[in-house]
């Protein structure tokens, strides 16, 4: 069952991040400082993919960080940067399989970003770039330890 425009406005005036997900499918609403987004997983999960997996929003929120550091970067420094595109892709892999990660055993997660900086940047600048990239808060929220606390609404 979806929501009804009063409920959508409801949730929409809460300036949490609200999502909403019903019973039958894995199709989410999710409405975010006023923008109406869905969420869902693909068919072969028992989803109905009308949208972007869980997994999928987290590497948007990580590769819009990057980009966002990145030209904030570079205005600041006036560096020619003109465009910051970040691919990412995210899998489990087997802990034993990662030479530098704390974890020996069981999976991990990886998540694979390609930064592709374009404009007339020199190789000092470019590697000055990445190490910024590093520094974007959501990849420094992600290196470090996350209290979640859960509570039922009353």
């Amino acid at each position: 069952m979806r929501a009804s425009q009063e409920e959508n406005e409801k949730i929409n005036i809460d300036n949490r991040v609200t999502t909403s997900t019903g019973s039958k499918d894995f199709f989410t609403e999710v409405f975010a400082n006023g923008h109406a987004m869905i969420a869902d997983e693909p068919v072969k999960y028992g989803g109905t993919d009308r949208g972007p997996t869980p997994y999928e929003y987290l590497l948007a929120g990580l590769g819009a960080c990057t980009s966002m550091t990145l030209q904030m970067y570079a205005r600041r420094k006036n560096l020619p940067l003109e465009k910051a595109v970040v691919r990412m892709t995210h899998e489990k892999v087997h802990a034993e399989d990662c030479d530098h990660c704390e974890s020996s055993e069981g999976k991990i997660d990886r998540v694979e970003r390609e930064i592709e900086l374009l404009g007339e940047l020199n190789d000092e600048q470019r590697q000055r770039l990445l190490e910024i990239a590093e520094r974007c808060p959501v990849h420094k929220t992600l290196h470090s330890e996350v209290d979640i606390i859960s509570k039922l609404k009353n």
